[in-house]
């Protein structure tokens, strides 16, 4: 999966996303401390453990480089950004039954503004799946040459070396 660039300085305008998501009683919000443990587990049984190392980093920053969608204490989406690298947004989820409320929209926008006001002027997307998504949402383009890019297959223990 290749890597896609967005220029910060052409995003759309995120208040209407985010007052369809207040009409719908969905906070897009920073977790707090405490949070954490939640987040962690619901992330590890909506999309495996592979994303945890990067969200757990997440937590290591305050507020957290980390948004979250919530609707009545129950945990809809997540975000991050500056985890898998400075200036790398993802990874991100929504759960199944809230695919096309415009969680993911919201939840995008809002990681992106948050990366732009920290001074970026382009992020990247990581290892993106859905580019279709990203290109309509926020104009992003692949960038050509970068599948595997940063990524590596994570180490699974340790040999003793002789």
């Amino acid at each position: 999966m290749s890597d896609m660039l967005v220029k910060l300085y052409e995003l759309p305008a995120i208040a209407p996303v985010l007052q369809r998501m207040t009409a719908q009683g969905i906070a897009i919000r920073h977790p707090q401390p405490g949070d954490q443990r939640a987040v962690l587990s619901w992330v590890k049984r909506h999309f495996g453990k592979g994303w945890l190392p990067e969200c757990e980093l997440a937590f290591r920053t305050v507020p957290a480089a980390c948004l979250i969608a919530v609707r009545d204490q129950t945990l809809l989406g997540f975000a991050c950004y500056d985890c898998t690298a400075k200036n790398f947004f993802g990874p991100t989820g929504v759960v199944e039954s809230a695919h096309g409320s415009g969680i993911g929209t919201a939840l995008l926008l809002t990681a992106l503004d948050r990366m732009k006001q920290a001074g970026y002027g382009y992020a990247i997307i990581g290892g993106v799946g859905p580019t279709a998504f990203y290109a309509k949402t926020v104009g992003a383009v692949v960038i050509e040459g970068s599948s595997p890019g940063i990524y590596t297959e994570p180490l699974t223990g340790s040999r003793e070396v002789r």
